[in-house]
């Protein structure tokens, strides 16, 4: 029997073929999900066989290729926070304080031009801060730390701080401008100044939008790649110094799969265990990005 999908019968055929499709997709977003993790927990098996987590998570000396080989990656996690750490310290202030301009001080006009101008810089690729970091930020760096080397962690994280910016001001601005109007004239009327309504009222109203916009960039941060691989250099250092080469966990990843090895090699077990180590890293960040609006989120009538 054929069904006209322009009666009533057929504005329910085709609701549940949206239902549907939605659910599909839904699905898929999750079965891809346990396929990456899968697909991490079996590539790096091998290497969990003969190198012990703990040894992995602990060891200072990452050493594959030399003999005696060693698989420790502290010293790359440290590093990795150490960049991450600077990136955020740019980040963070520069963009709360884009967010709170765009939202209560632009005029309308200046806020429809500034705020897709400042999204811009999220559409650059991210090798060509790598190449901006290493060409142009070390060398005014150099000019004021001269004993600053060629590859250095201070580079790539003032860069990347500035490639997480539009997340962090983006976010951080949707959230502001969705506090109600009427929360900010009920501070106008008590007295408040313009100060006193954005700092007391209206960000606090916000933090937990803009605490989950942090953690998503710190997210962001953990897992650039090119960045840190062009511009911090490829060398673990322990204690970390950001003026000198650093090595981050992603740039492990690069050195595995860009180098000499072939696929059945034991080193690419080693690269399937950094991966699951930042995917590891980055649910964590998400979980608590989850936790932290959950915990502070208003609910306004």
């Amino acid at each position: 029997m054929k069904v006209s999908l322009h009666g009533p019968r057929g504005r329910y055929v085709k609701e549940g073929l949206i239902r549907g499709l939605l659910f599909a997709c839904g699905l898929a977003a999750v079965v891809i999900t346990l396929v990456t993790i899968g697909t991490f927990l079996l590539g790096s098996l091998p290497f969990f066989q003969k190198v012990s987590p703990w040894e992995f998570l602990s060891s200072l000396r990452w050493a594959p290729l030399t003999v005696p080989q060693s698989y420790g990656v502290f010293a790359l996690i440290a590093d990795t926070l150490v960049i991450t750490a600077i990136a955020l310290i740019v980040a963070l202030p520069l963009g709360i304080l884009s967010a709170v301009f765009l939202s209560e001080y632009a005029p309308e006009r200046a806020r429809r031009t500034v705020k897709p101008a400042l999204e811009l810089l999220a559409g650059i690729p991210t090798v060509v801060y790598g190449f901006f970091a290493l060409r142009f930020v070390t060398p005014l760096l150099q000019g004021i730390i001269p004993e600053i080397g060629f590859w250095n962690g201070l580079s790539a994280g003032l860069v990347m701080g500035f490639m997480i910016l539009p997340l962090v001001a983006s976010l951080s601005e949707d959230v502001l401008y969705a506090v109600p109007r009427s929360l900010r004239e009920a501070a106008y009327a008590l007295g408040a100044t313009k100060f006193e309504v954005v700092t007391r009222v209206v960000i606090p109203a916000a933090f937990s939008g803009i605490g989950a916009a942090f953690i998503l960039a710190m997210s962001r941060a953990i897992g650039e790649t090119m960045i840190v691989a062009l511009a911090a250099g490829r060398t673990p250092a322990w204690p970390p110094d950001p003026t000198q080469p650093m090595m981050a966990l992603t740039t492990t990843i690069v050195n595995i799969a860009t180098g000499d090895h072939e696929a059945t090699a034991f080193i690419w077990s080693a690269l399937f265990a950094i991966g699951l180590l930042l995917f590891v890293m980055t649910l964590t960040l998400n979980v608590a990005s989850y936790f932290i609006v959950r915990r502070f989120r208003e609910r306004y009538e």
